[in-house]
């Protein structure tokens, strides 16, 4: 048969055996051991292929600002500060310049689609919405981004960023999203983000719930809201640090209702861990949302990167591998479904939180990426290194494996 082009000798899934990939027009047009073909061939070696790494939650905008943010306190509330004041001199270029080395390195690390917020207020203005839109157009031969327009610091005691995030919807942004714990009124700012979602048609990402009081969760409120309109399936949480703190019987409880609501919960452990338990001068908490308890009450999960380089996170390399890692050890994770499950948070389960198409199969795109394990649960344990990658059947990068050279 003739194919544009055969990926030979992977591994995919659950099966030990190798089989070849076949690709025509960008899609893959066949999957099975040893395809008769007379096109261009590359051998896989043997290892994992898979659609790639899924990026739900990330920053572009205020990525890699260390350098004008000096951390003292390490909280919460200093990264806030320190942020707001450095966006104030954001312009296009510097964002636009910051975030797509960012996303260089999230394409070398086998991302292939990516949800970025984007700060929109009278601060940031509509120059970081812009430069992100510059950016995921630039890279688009490479990776799918989609941008969230979000309310960071508030929409009750700045009213005029409703406003704001309604013209970035206009231009251009995907979803949008709110941070209720940084605003006066809570309640009155997940009314108003469900009311901008509505208006546009548009699906909502929160970040929430980010502190380890178990007390005075928004999380109800949410939930609540999500079901009166509609939304189930279109709704994301993030960080939802208070579960960790909530006692077995009220994190089911929890669990229950996001489930029943549709609502993913997207955990960020690298930052959670940098950020919380730093009020304990001994045996400090982890802080991190317990995924997999809310997985086994049918909530969808995935797992992010959120900050790269800034006052949240002071760490990151855009490796989701080494993302699902961190999680599956601060978890006490160790059985071999266990790391798919982790896996899957950030391909898979990712993907579907997107609402995007993901998976090596016929008639999929053929968005593949190689990386350097035998299976799934491989990679996880060993934060896999990626080999290469195709986005709609191009080549997109390669990274070759390393090699010894013996005496």
């Amino acid at each position: 048969m003739s194919f544009d082009f055969v990926l030979s000798n992977v591994r995919i899934g659950h099966e030990s055996a190798v089989v070849d990939i076949a690709i025509s027009d960008g899609r893959i047009a066949a999957i099975g051991p040893s395809l008769p073909h007379d096109g261009p061939c590359e051998d896989g070696q043997g290892l994992f292929a898979f659609g790639g790494f899924v990026e739900s939650h990330i920053h572009l905008d205020k990525a890699m600002i260390l350098d004008r943010c000096p951390i003292c306190e390490g909280t919460l509330g200093e990264a806030i500060a320190l942020t707001a004041r450095a966006k104030a001199g954001f312009t296009e270029d510097d964002v636009h310049a910051r975030a797509s080395q960012v996303v260089e390195k999230a394409i070398l690390n086998g991302t292939t689609r990516m949800r970025s917020f984007v700060e929109v207020d009278p601060r940031a203005g509509l120059r970081s919405l812009d430069a992100l839109l510059r950016v995921a157009r630039d890279y688009a031969w490479a990776i799918d981004i989609e941008l969230c327009a979000f309310a960071q610091e508030g929409i009750t005691n700045e009213p005029e960023t409703a406003l704001m995030l309604a013209r970035a919807l206009e231009k251009g942004a995907n979803l949008v999203g709110g941070c209720p714990y940084t605003d006066p009124d809570p309640a009155a700012h997940v009314d108003a983000i469900f009311e901008l979602a509505r208006r546009f048609d548009v699906d909502v990402d929160f970040h929430a719930d980010f502190d380890l009081d178990p007390e005075n969760s928004i999380l109800p409120k949410i939930c609540a809201e999500t079901i009166r309109h509609g939304y189930q399936g279109r709704v994301s949480v993030g960080h939802v640090t208070k579960l960790a703190a909530m006692t077995p019987e009220a994190l089911r409880t929890a669990a229950g209702r996001l489930a029943e609501a549709g609502i993913a919960v997207t955990i960020l452990p690298a930052t959670d861990l940098f950020l919380t338990g730093r009020g304990h001068p001994r045996l400090a908490p982890r802080g991190v949302a317990p995924g997999s308890v809310l997985a086994e009450h049918g909530v969808l999960v995935s797992l992010a990167s959120n900050n790269i380089l800034n006052p949240f996170t002071p760490f990151g390399d855009c490796s989701l591998a080494r993302i699902a890692n961190l999680y599956a050890n601060i978890a006490h994770l160790a059985r071999d479904v266990d790391m798919e499950q982790v896996f899957s948070m950030v391909t898979a389960n990712a993907a579907l939180q997107l609402r995007a198409p993901h998976g090596v199969c016929v008639g999929a795109s053929a968005d593949i990426v190689l990386i350097d394990a035998p299976s799934a649960s491989d990679a996880v344990r060993s934060i896999a290194p990626v080999v290469s990658g195709w986005k709609r059947g191009r080549k997109t990068f390669t990274r070759p494996r390393a090699e010894l050279y013996r005496p």
